[in-house]
């Protein structure tokens, strides 16, 4: 049985990009989490967004939908806007910013900056691809 993700990728004016950095260790990564039972990831990543950084949002395309080698998980990225509220630190958040491309921390997972990448593209069409980059994990060692 899969797991499901769902992660919102937001952009400003400049086109940097917004990135949390997690409590619970010292990584950056895009607002998002777990797609709940009975939800579908495009509510998922309104809720996340909502709940990890204060600022509601909505949808602008579906980036792509990632796996993982060896894991039974997919995961969802959409472009989102942001249409209300205002970043506040939260549970999960203890900082949010907004970073040039060429500028994202070392400490943030590749595979989101992968997916932040393919969002760049404007691609017409989703991109469905089975992701190879190191989890989060291995870089916190």
């Amino acid at each position: 049985m899969f797991s499901i993700g769902a992660f919102a990728i937001i952009f400003d004016e400049n086109g940097k990009v917004l990135l949390s950095h997690r409590r619970d260790m010292d990584i950056w990564n895009l607002p998002g989490g777990g797609v709940e039972a009975q939800e579908m990831p495009d509510e998922a990543v309104i809720r996340e967004g909502k709940e990890e950084t204060g600022l509601e949002v909505t949808l602008e395309r579906l980036v792509g939908v990632y796996g993982k080698v060896e894991k039974d998980e997919l995961v969802f990225a959409f472009v989102c806007r942001v249409t209300g509220g205002q970043l506040i630190l939260t549970d999960e958040a203890d900082q949010h910013n907004y970073f040039a491309i060429d500028e994202i921390p070392t400490n943030t997972s590749p595979k989101q900056v992968e997916r932040i990448h393919d969002a760049m593209k404007k691609t017409i069409q989703p991109i469905f691809r089975r992701q190879t980059a190191p989890s989060t994990r291995s870089l916190i060692g």
